[in-house]
């Protein structure tokens, strides 16, 4: 009765370890900090909470989530947390991706956008096999525009990043989950829901045989879109 459990213990390790391997030292952090703008993650700090400001839904006043340490001061047992540390692992979908909250901190950890707007991402020239955007759409779907500005020119592409709420069919190429099935909390720090909520890692696929220099994401009206990391994997 216990080794399929076992078998699929050392099933998650060795994918795990095979994530690693592929995207050893290619692996860039993309500093995002001028962009931040939004407080939508509770963090702890002292044994009290540090709470979010600006949230996840609700055009910025709905809900938004805790760290599992501010879940455990809250008095939330069990609760579908962000992780304390905020290098979400690597998997056979994404590399390890750093998002920008941390217990402690007091400032501003995403970019969040109500209707129509765009941004613009400053990136180290180099060429990119992979270009993950983290990234969470409300109030349903959020239609994106990328625009590749390369060494040599540029190039356009567009995405729907689906309501953070929906699963991602195991068939889509383009979208992963950084964080699957959390809860989320209302602005008294009280949670509304349990779980089934999450943040998702959107492949943008760059062209590995150009110098990326930047991107520009623009979001059509629909939607409440958080954005909440960039990482590279270099070609």
């Amino acid at each position: 009765m216990r080794i399929k459990p076992l078998i699929l213990f050392w099933g998650c390790l060795l994918c795990a370890l095979l994530a690693n391997a592929q995207y050893k030292d290619k692996t860039i952090q993309i500093n995002i900090d001028k962009l931040l703008n939004a407080r939508p993650v509770t963090t702890a700090a002292n044994g009290k909470l540090q709470s979010w400001t600006t949230g996840i839904d609700g055009g910025g006043k709905g809900d938004g989530y805790l760290t599992t340490a501010a879940a455990i001061i809250n008095g939330d047992k069990n609760a579908y947390a962000l992780p304390d540390d905020p290098l979400v692992s690597g998997n056979a979908k994404h590399p390890a991706i750093l998002l920008h909250y941390k217990n402690g901190d007091g400032g501003n950890q995403t970019r969040n956008i109500a209707g129509a707007d765009s941004f613009k991402i400053d990136i180290p020239h180099k060429r990119y096999s992979g270009l993950y955007l983290s990234l969470t759409s409300s109030e349903g779907p959020s239609q994106l525009h990328i625009i590749f500005n390369y060494a040599d020119g540029s190039g356009t592409k567009d995405f729907t990043l689906p309501d953070y709420y929906d699963d991602i069919p195991e068939s889509n190429l383009d979208l992963s989950y950084v964080v699957h099935n959390l809860a989320k909390w209302g602005p008294r720090n009280n949670m509304t829901e349990s779980d089934h909520h999450n943040i998702n890692a959107l492949n943008i696929h760059p062209d590995k045989n150009r110098i990326l220099k930047s991107v520009v994401v623009s979001k059509s009206t629909a939607g409440y879109l958080v954005f909440w990391a960039a990482t590279g994997v270099i070609w």
